[in-house]
């Protein structure tokens, strides 16, 4: 009788589900003494979703693999912050990192969604539960902050504000949901170089900072309808990218003539977020965009949404 080797069980991983974010209002400050921007804004998660698996690895060390947005472009080594999480947990925990993250990618990749951000914080919290790490709030804070400015946001989720350089969040309880088309396109834009062109505008007389943010925190603790958000949505950065990558332009012009109450750059771009009146606006309004043809791909999204911990 020939003996049989039995499957091997799976080995025990912790999964992650983390969204992205979007800046309904975005005011950029002059640079400060450190190289930053200030920053006046409100984030909103948003029901686009990376999930981040961490399972045990037999060897030391940090190995990535990704699927979906990015596969075999994003890096797998320290240059992606997924990794820099990991060890961040490890260094932490005063143990040797020996960890397999797996990213599987819905969020697009370098669009203005937080999505590197987003596996940032994922990578965080997996790391903490598979090694059984305590981290009290502060102190995860402190860590996220260390990676990226809107890595605290993605943890919390909801809406908030955000100062300083947005590290510095103020939850928001808005009231109600709103919906959006996220129009993805082939280009891309880094936000140093999104900057760098706000600064350079700036030179020229063009644009300001929107520092206000009292009147769309109003709206969402009010629950505002989509018609009056519409009108108090703010992107200082808008028209860095526009002038970056000038086929946005029409991108947001045609979702305009199709029925969005607004066409908003998200962040630095160059995703493109169009406002709907409610889900079914929404699903029509992806519709027709998809088949104008401009867009490299197109989502439906919600917010806000909770993040991994809130």
């Amino acid at each position: 009788m020939t003996g049989q080797t039995a499957p091997a069980a799976p080995q025990a991983g912790v999964s992650v589900d983390v969204p992205a974010k979007i800046n309904p209002h975005l005011g950029v400050g002059d640079p400060r003494a450190d190289g930053y921007h200030a920053l006046s804004t409100v984030y909103q998660a948003i029901s686009l979703h990376d999930t981040v698996t961490a399972q045990p690895r037999d060897e030391p060390g940090i190995a990535i693999t990704i699927s979906g947005e990015g596969a075999g472009e994003l890096p797998t080594d320290e240059g992606n912050l997924a990794h820099k999480a990991a060890k961040l947990v490890a260094l932490y925990a005063g143990i040797e990192p020996a960890v397999k993250l797996h990213l599987n990618k819905r969020i697009p990749v370098a669009g203005g969604l937080a999505g590197g951000s987003a596996d940032a914080a994922g990578a965080l919290i997996a790391c903490a539960r598979l090694w059984d790490v305590e981290i009290g709030d502060a102190e995860l804070h402190r860590l996220a902050a260390g990676l990226g400015s809107d890595v605290p946001f993605c943890l919390k989720g909801g809406t908030a504000i955000g100062t300083g350089r947005g590290e510095e969040l103020t939850p928001v309880r808005a009231k109600g949901s709103w919906h959006w088309v996220v129009a993805t396109t082939d280009t891309q834009i880094s936000t140093p170089e999104c900057y760098k062109e706000v600064d350079r505008l700036r030179e020229d007389g063009i644009g300001r900072y929107s520092a206000d943010i009292a009147p769309i925190v109003a709206a969402f603790e009010g629950g505002a309808d989509a018609d009056s958000l519409a009108r108090l949505l703010v992107n200082d950065m808008e028209a860095a990218a526009v002038s970056l990558r000038p086929q946005l332009a029409s991108l947001m012009h045609g979702g305009l003539e199709e029925g969005a109450l607004a066409a908003h750059v998200s962040g630095s771009g160059p995703t493109v977020l169009f406002l709907a009146t409610d889900v079914k606006h929404a699903v029509a309004l992806a519709r027709r965009i998809r088949m104008r043809g401009g867009a490299r791909s197109v989502h439906l999204a919600h917010g806000p949404v909770s993040g991994p911990a809130a």
